[in-house]
């Protein structure tokens, strides 16, 4: 439990700090599809920088998505809730939790909540060192790779459902929360219609069952329930973080422009 209660801890103060960003940044919001590389563009792409931002949906162009919010994580499932809805293809579905799973910054991640299970000596089977780290670190990433590919591939085929995290980009800081934190519960079929998202809830719960098989010192129903909302719980604060991304992404930027202009400004004139 307190594992648990740690790891919830720090990726609580991360949607915190992307929250805070948030609120500073007036910047327009990045539009932009998950797996955009594969799924087919309903408009003609154009310059953003000499086009002013649409606030008809219809006449929103889709950007791509970056492939890592906040530079480690994995980003390939967000679409923009404000263009028009297309539905992806079953190999479109399957590769969004191939590449969640599997992409470079998954490793590291699963690295860091392995050594908070280190420290706080969770599964004391486990032992410690370096056994006890590798033991830790491989069903660690079972668990991601195992709840990956049940929540947003093989049962949102087989449930009809939508994968995809829609970003809402729009309203107020405190709406747009409550919107990401709730998409565990709620996601759109493949018609774009919102629904109850039982790949969520059922895949996730498969996770915390399989668990029994190599968490010899967590087993039975409390410890599966355990896992099971942990697991729902990591999936919220990481649509949150995913929401917010471009808005603390478009902060840093504009700061960044600002501080470039302020250094021509006072910069000598070449010749004096």
């Amino acid at each position: 439990m307190k594992l648990y209660a740690v790891q919830m801890t720090v990726v609580a103060g991360i949607v915190f700090a992307a929250a805070t960003f948030a609120q500073t940044n007036d910047a327009a919001p990045v539009l932009s599809p998950a797996v955009a590389e594969e799924v087919p563009q309903t408009q003609p792409a154009q310059d953003s920088a000499s086009t002013a931002p649409a606030t008809d949906s219809k006449n929103i162009v889709p950007i791509k998505e970056d492939k890592r919010a906040y530079g480690v994580l994995p980003n390939y499932r967000t679409a923009e809730a404000a263009v028009p809805y297309a539905p992806i293809t079953a190999h479109q579905t399957i590769m969004i939790g191939v590449k969640d799973s599997f992409d470079g910054a998954a490793y590291p991640l699963a690295a860091f909540f392995t050594g908070i299970s280190q420290l706080t000596n969770s599964n004391p089977s486990f032992g410690q060192g370096v056994k006890g780290f590798a033991h830790r670190y491989s069903t660690s990433f079972a668990d991601q790779v195992i709840g990956n590919m049940l929540t947003e591939s093989f049962l949102p085929l087989a449930f009809h459902e939508d994968p995809r995290f829609f970003r809402k980009g729009s309203g107020s800081k405190k709406g747009r929360l409550l919107y990401a934190a709730s998409r565990v519960l709620i996601c759109r079929n493949d018609n774009g219609k919102n629904t109850f998202n039982a790949s969520e809830i059922v895949g996730n719960g498969i996770v915390g069952s399989v668990g029994n098989l190599y968490y010899p010192d967590s087993r039975g129903f409390r410890d599966t329930m355990q896992r099971m909302w942990t697991q729902i719980g990591t999936d919220s604060i990481s649509n949150v973080l995913k929401e917010f991304w471009p808005d603390v992404k478009n902060y840093y930027v504009r700061r960044h422009r600002e501080k470039v202009e302020r250094q021509q400004k006072t910069a000598p004139t070449p010749g004096f």
